[in-house]
């Protein structure tokens, strides 16, 4: 067993999902994966069990009853983990969108420092493949608009693609975060911050998933324009709960 987990969250993702096990146990640092399924109708649970029979002690799957959200999926795993005594406890895609590659790099901020590294497209200029500029509009947007709101010097307050000490984790009140959509991400980073914990970025390549369908649709971005302004509010009235 590993002291490195990384958690994926998947619907419907078995273009994806063996070659990205595959990739992060080709890594020369071991990883430990856990493959969070929300009942892919597609057989994404189906390829993972079979996988497992090759790595039966570093691939584990929990595959939930129905679609809940990426929120959700990863307080799942967080807990998971936390039970397990995990260390270092990664986020990434599963549609290689995060290259494998970079999971090292933001393993060794942690040893460095960090309690909490970031891969981000936004630390050095933008650092996006792939995605029309309507999309680059709006994620950019979106940190800036985070970044001013909260007060966090965060580039990427967005990026999904993250590594916690367990610590980190074990202090975060998991049972009360709100968002379930990409603001999730938001959030797990506001909260570390509130709580003093060292957030670092390490600049990646992001690029635009090639196979499968994403998950992106407008009630996602509704929720981090409005949820934000109204995390930020809750925190100046409850910081001792939050």
């Amino acid at each position: 067993m590993s002291e490195r987990l990384v958690i994926i969250p998947t619907y419907n993702e078995i273009e994806n999902i063996e070659a990205i096990i595959q990739a992060v146990f080709d890594l020369s640092t071991d990883f430990d994966v856990l493959i969070v399924d929300d009942n892919s109708p597609d057989g994404t649970s189906a390829a993972v069990i079979g996988l497992q029979k090759k790595y039966s002690q570093r691939l584990f799957l929990e595959t939930r009853q129905g679609k809940s959200g990426l929120g959700t999926a990863y307080i799942h795993g967080f807990k998971w983990a936390i039970a397990r005594k995990y260390d270092y406890i990664f986020e990434m895609d599963a549609d290689f969108s995060h290259d494998p590659t970079d999971l090292p790099r933001l393993y060794r901020a942690c040893l460095n420092g960090a309690d909490v590294a970031i891969g981000s497209r936004y630390k050095k200029g933008v650092n996006v493949v792939d995605w029309p500029l309507y999309r680059i509009l709006l994620s950019y947007g979106a940190s800036f608009y985070v970044k001013m709101i909260t007060g966090m010097r965060v580039h990427d307050p967005t990026a999904g693609f993250v590594c916690y000490k367990r610590h980190v984790l074990e202090n975060i009140k998991l049972d009360s975060i709100r968002f379930i959509g990409y603001a999730f991400q938001i959030e797990m980073k506001f909260r570390a911050y509130l709580l003093g914990y060292k957030i670092e970025e390490i600049s990646i390549i992001f690029k635009d998933r090639i196979k499968g369908k994403s998950k992106m649709s407008s009630s996602i971005v509704n929720e981090a324009i409005i949820g934000v302004l109204k995390m930020k509010i809750r925190s100046m009235f409850t910081k001792e709960r939050f």
